[in-house]
This record gives structure tokens, C-alpha cells and sequence, in this order.
């Protein structure tokens, strides 16, 4: 690393060398930006112009990708937190949602993508082209796994045939989405252990 690069505080623009870089690169490089932006900050401080200015691109780069702040901010949450929510598949159906929802639940109560994502959601309300993004690139992709893991332990015969891995789905998560943005109760580990357990009390073959 180079004294100037030790040197840059965190959140100032990267400088960049000469000569037209792969729209690959560019692209990752804005998620990086914008993701590190939107957890250290939140929506309040998100704009395109910070974006533009910390991934060294023009805002017009931006806008040919992202038709809005949201839905950049929404790829960017999703760049940022992708490697923590994996869906885990042993063949344990019970030790891979109790896994994968208390992965769920770490991430939106014990950092800042918690708050992220409830201020995503809420500016999804108003904002139409952030509501189909949230709903085909983050919340309909998640979703889409988590049934596809669903039906697998089906198959296996692990699960009743009956059960309707869609609402099952909507048990676990919706839970945790429910003690988010109402938080009258806490959202835990032990909580969301806890979900597991009697979903699979009600379901299991």
C-alpha cells in the first residue's frame, strides 16, 4: 500500500490513472463505493453526486445504470451484505434455516443494514422505480431461494408435501421484517432459533 493511499481518509474519492476502464470494473467499483456509503451513512447522507464523487465516475455513468438514488442504494446494500445472507444447503433442512435466519438476524440487528434496509423499504413506498427493484433484484431473488430450499427438503421427504413453501417462507422472514420495522418486541439469535423451531414443530413429515 502507498503512503498516499494510507494516508486518504476513509470515504475520500479514489484517483484514478488515465485511459477508459471495463464496465465491469466500473460498475463493481460504484456498488463498493456506494454500499461502504450507504452502511457507514445511511439514506439521509446517500446522494448520487457522493456516490459519483467516492468511485471517481460521472454522474451520468450513474444514471445510465440507475434510474434513481434508490435503486442505486439498493444494489449497493445488496453488494454489501450478498456473502452474509448465502443460503446454506447440508441437507439439514433444521440447521440450514436456523443458520441462515440467524445470519439474517445478525446483519439487521447487530449492524448498520438493519436501519439500511427499513429506510429502504420505507422510501420504496413513494419511490415506483425502487419499489420493482426491491421487489425483482433483492426481495423476489431471496425469496426465490429460500422456497427452492424449501422444496428440496420436500423432496426429501424432510417436509409435509401439503406445507406451501411460500408461506412458509413468509413465517420466518416476515417475522424478523415485523420485529424491524415494529419493534415492540427484540430481534435475536434466540428469536429467530426460536421461529425455526416451531415452524418445523407444525411442518416437519
Amino acid at each position: 500500500m502507498t503512503a498516499e493511499r494510507e494516508a486518504r481518509p476513509a470515504g475520500a474519492p479514489v484517483r484514478r490513472g488515465r485511459g477508459r476502464r471495463p464496465a465491469d470494473e466500473v460498475r463493481a467499483e460504484v456498488l463498493a463505493a456506494a454500499g461502504a456509503l450507504l452502511l457507514r451513512e445511511g439514506m439521509a447522507a446517500f446522494t448520487i453526486e457522493r456516490v459519483a464523487q467516492e468511485a471517481a465516475v460521472s454522474k451520468t455513468t450513474l444514471y445510465k445504470w440507475w434510474p434513481s438514488r434508490g435503486t442505486l442504494a439498493l444494489d449497493g446494500y445488496f453488494h454489501a451484505v450478498e456473502s452474509t445472507l448465502a443460503f446454506p444447503d447440508t441437507g439439514d433442512i433444521r440447521a440450514d434455516l436456523t443458520a441462515q435466519v440467524r445470519a439474517f438476524v445478525r446483519l439487521l440487528a447487530g449492524t448498520s443494514a438493519g436501519r439500511v434496509i427499513a429506510e429502504l423499504i420505507g422510501q420504496a413506498q413513494t419511490d415506483p422505480a425502487l419499489s420493482a427493484a426491491l421487489l425483482e433484484r433483492y426481495s423476489g431473488p431471496r425469496r426465490d431461494l429460500a422456497v427452492a430450499r424449501l422444496r428440496r427438503a420436500q423432496e426429501q421427504g424432510r417436509l409435509r408435501a401439503d406445507a406451501d413453501p411460500r408461506i412458509l417462507v413468509d413465517q420466518l422472514w416476515g417475522a424478523c421484517y415485523h420485529r424491524l420495522l415494529l419493534p415492540n418486541e427484540p430481534l435475536t439469535e434466540e428469536f429467530a432459533a426460536r421461529l425455526v423451531d416451531n415452524l418445523l414443530r407444525g411442518v416437519a413429515a
